[in-house]
């Protein structure tokens, strides 16, 4: 039997393993599964979503963006597209609104796989979900003014290259993953995603079976124009 998903897409080949493995606790790294929230706060937090976009191929691509500098929150870091829920809003709602308010992402081109388990950003105590999801890809991604400065595709086997993955360690003592990924506006630069953002693509390299071994005891210095807010 072919597995369906989103509008009725068959889940493409190169993404099975991904789709079988979301949700499961497996796929989180310690300090992420520390992030889950109890049942008791749950009910009292604030809902997010954001939106984790892959292409079909045998080297998928994922998109990030970079916030735009004058941001109120998290500006100038490497993140997904998402923001806080609506009244009456599902999470998939959610990350697919702000995908078309951040890049113009057509929804229609989009078939959701799943969700990671639920985590919370302590300096907002949001409780995120990460909606996983798959797009063709060929349809370019425009980011608005005042809220993206610009839009990465940053292929799988360069997220999973041991060179490009280190750990942080926060002033606040928090530590997680980390990856740099090639910054395509500055030739020979590249941005660094540290935090909740980091934390999601290691869980989805985990459950896609794309990981491979690298130095987690290599722990860099968080770059300065990534660290706008108090807490990670």
């Amino acid at each position: 039997m072919t597995a369906q998903v989103g509008q009725g897409w068959p889940v493409p080949e190169p993404l099975r393993a991904l789709a079988a493995g979301l949700g499961e606790d497996r796929v989180l790294s310690e300090v992420f599964r520390a992030r889950r929230f109890g049942p008791e706060e749950i009910g009292t937090s604030r809902e997010a979503a954001v939106l984790v976009l892959l292409t079909p191929e045998d080297d998928p691509e994922v998109v990030l963006i970079e916030r735009a500098a004058g941001m109120r929150k998290h500006a100038g870091q490497i993140a997904f597209p998402g923001g806080a829920l609506e009244a009456g809003e599902s999470a998939e709602a959610a990350a697919l609104r702000e995908a078309w308010e951040e890049v113009r992402l057509d929804r229609a081109s989009v078939s959701v796989l799943g969700r990671l388990p639920a985590a919370r950003i302590p300096v907002s105590q949001f409780h995120v979900h990460a909606v996983v999801a798959h797009w063709p890809g060929a349809a370019p991604l425009t980011p608005q003014p005042g809220e993206v400065a610009q839009v990465l595709r940053v292929p799988v086997s360069s997220l999973v290259a041991p060179e490009n993955r280190s750990s942080w360690r926060h002033a606040s003592g928090r530590t997680g993953p980390g990856f740099e990924v090639p910054d395509p506006s500055l030739q020979g630069e590249s941005l660094y995603v540290w935090g909740f953002s980091a934390y999601v693509l290691d869980a989805v390299l985990e459950a896609g079976g794309w990981t491979r071994p690298w130095d987690s005891q290599r722990y860099v210095t968080i770059p300065a124009r990534f660290l706008p807010d108090v807490r990670p």
